[in-house]
């Protein structure tokens, strides 16, 4: 494959499915307590991973929604099979589907991709198959050194805030449009204010282009909710947010453990332990 110098290479992992419910309590009311486990414990084990990957079990605040699924699989198949196994749950039947978002966790490689083709292009010609394979072999090497990043573990961190957005391509700011060597100074930038954050924030990066309708998924976790509004209010001012970020709608929430279904199905807080 011939590599664009122009586009910054990614490195994928998880696939990522995000389903959001409202929950249909006037179904609820009339079932007894042992109904109600029965029906967690159910969809408990449709959303549980046979082999690979996780599901965070959020508590959405606000009008948005009641219940975030958020399911980390090896790809797309197992995405489907996750929510068609929910899908057939006797819960889903109380469950209203208010929105979801499919997306791949990504790391964009902005630095590494213009270091490659300078170091590259010194020893071969750019789009022969002696620099694509030499450039190939470099990305699987980096793509082994960052894979707890890609295939990382859900934090079992309380809060919880995802969002989508996009970058501008308006007629008067268009990040597409950028020259490569200003879009990776901008990113630059913008890493920074992330790395202040470090230790108080978790923050999943998932791309979108030509999966739904958002160019990327942000994940983050922490245990202060003020976090999200600090690090979110402190990078609008870098310039690649100010300028070129679109943000879409944010949903906010507490995390807790697959156990702990049945709790908020009867009225109480579930928790984390």
């Amino acid at each position: 494959m011939m590599h664009n110098p122009f586009v910054p290479e990614t490195l994928e992992g998880w696939s990522v499915l995000h389903l959001m419910y409202r929950v249909r309590w006037d179904r609820l009311r009339s079932r007894t307590p042992d109904d109600i486990q029965r029906m967690a414990d159910e969809a408990n084990r449709a959303l549980a991973v046979p082999d690979a990957g996780a599901t965070a079990a959020v508590q959405l605040l606000g009008h948005k929604g009641d219940l975030m699924f958020i399911c980390f699989r090896r790809g797309f198949e197992a995405l489907a099979q996750a929510q068609l196994a929910l899908s057939r749950t006797e819960l889903h039947d109380s469950l209203e589907p208010t929105t979801s978002y499919v997306s791949i966790v990504e790391l964009g490689m902005y630095d590494m991709t213009g270091k490659l083709h300078a170091q590259l292009r010194a020893k071969y010609t750019p789009g022969s198959e002696e620099f694509d394979r030499a450039f190939d072999a470099e990305m699987e090497t980096q793509r082994q050194r960052v894979m707890n990043r890609l295939f990382l573990e859900i934090p079992k961190w309380r809060y919880v805030c995802f969002y989508p957005m996009n970058k501008k391509r308006g007629e008067t700011q268009n990040w597409y449009t950028e020259s490569f060597e200003r879009r990776a100074a901008m990113m630059r930038e913008h890493g920074m204010i992330g790395r202040h954050y470090s230790g108080k924030v978790t923050q999943v990066i998932s791309g979108s282009i030509g999966y739904d309708d958002w160019e990327w998924g942000v994940d983050l976790f922490a245990q202060d909710p003020l976090v999200f509004k600090k690090l979110i209010y402190e990078m609008r001012f870098d310039e690649a947010s100010a300028k070129f970020a679109e943000f879409g709608p944010f949903y906010t929430g507490l995390q807790f453990a697959p156990d702990q279904l049945s709790s908020l199905l009867s009225g109480s807080v579930p928790s984390l332990d």
